[in-house]
């Protein structure tokens, strides 16, 4: 979105690492949560080490939020499981991954996908942030009556078999 945010909710990103059972890959790499607030953690934190899993604090981002997306939110948190969109980008080095953002937006957590490359994971809203967008929801969402366009009318003249060689010199 290229408009400036009507408002951010800061988050840190928690990732995880688990051995590949594949012959082509020796790690997998997933988001796994969105922590409120911004850690006082470095970037590339390992948080927890339980056998060939870890979680690590990928860093920092922020969830902006706009006033055309309301809708999507409010549907979002009605979905009866509200969740953000975590996009992941390659590095080609250590770490080998970097946050590049996190989203409220269904359609702009699929739009990250479109890059091959990138990694881009659902994971739970924690209940502070869906009390935040739920009352950026209250405040600033419009509804907007939606309208069938209308075709415009054939016309049939013009769809009439001509002769051939006749032509409207």
């Amino acid at each position: 979105m290229s408009a400036a945010p009507l408002a951010t909710i800061p988050v840190g990103v928690v990732i995880e690492r688990r051995k590949a059972a594949s012959q082509w890959a020796d790690w997998l790499w997933r988001a796994a949560a969105v922590l409120h607030g911004e850690p006082q953690a470095k970037p590339w934190t390992p948080l927890t080490a339980d056998g060939d899993v870890t979680t690590f604090y990928a860093g920092p981002a922020a969830i902006a939020l706009h006033r055309p997306e309301t809708g999507y939110y409010r549907d979002n948190l009605a979905s009866g499981a509200p969740s953000l969109w975590v996009a992941l980008a390659p590095t080609d080095a250590d770490p080998p991954y970097k946050v590049i953002a996190v989203t409220a937006d269904p359609f702009e957590g699929e739009a990250f996908a479109e890059a091959a490359a990138n990694l881009v994971e659902q994971v739970p809203m924690p209940a502070t942030i869906v009390e935040l967008i739920a009352a950026f929801v209250a405040e600033h969402h419009v509804e907007r009556p939606f309208y069938k366009r209308e075709r415009d009318r054939a016309d049939t003249e013009s769809l009439a078999r001509r002769a051939y060689g006749d032509h409207d010199d």
